[in-house]
């Protein structure tokens, strides 16, 4: 059976995005599963400095949402769940991901946290720009982000510039 026969027959199950109140992703999971639906709330594990100290916390990966497994006939209690606002919808239906992009979130995930794609880069290591207005010059990386950029430092006019790059514009040397 076509996922659009198991839609017109109101069995189709996909991944509905649950828009939370503020701060409150665990609370609507925790009551989502209580419930009886199947929840995923991805987090990540993110640096904070204050106060001169530097500390890993967990952050949601997508603040304010999280994901739960629907039964395009049964969604409305979600609607009444303790933690939950609404479910993202595209007109009259829900806007509903497939189970592949939520089993890739899994995959990626370490002790419970999402991680950033595996990263061949190092800090200190050299590189060579790819492309556009820096093509061919030489950096050295200085930061790693999360979100595919890094940091890197090079010669500009005979200064030293920190410029933030994606990753896909560099080659290692």
């Amino acid at each position: 059976m076509t996922g659009s026969q198991h839609r017109a027959l109101g069995r189709y199950e996909g991944w509905a995005v649950v828009n939370t109140q503020p701060r409150r992703e665990q609370l609507a999971q925790d009551n989502l599963e209580r419930q009886g639906f199947e929840a995923y709330y991805p987090r990540v594990s993110k640096r904070i400095r204050h106060a001169r100290r530097a500390m890993d916390v967990e952050r949601p990966l997508f603040a304010g949402y999280l994901f739960a497994r629907v039964d395009l006939g049964h969604w409305r209690p979600f609607l009444s769940t303790l933690g939950v606002r609404s479910l993202v919808r595209s007109g009259d239906g829900l806007s509903l991901l497939d189970d592949d992009f939520i089993r890739s979130l899994k995959a990626r995930e370490r002790d419970g946290l999402v991680c950033g794609a595996d990263s061949s880069f190092r800090i200190g290591q050299q590189v060579r720009m790819e492309g556009g207005a820096f093509d061919g010059l030489v950096a050295t990386i200085i930061n790693l982000s999360e979100k595919e950029r890094i940091t890197v430092l090079m010669t500009l006019l005979s200064r030293s510039v920190k410029v933030h790059v994606a990753t896909r514009d560099v080659v290692a040397i």
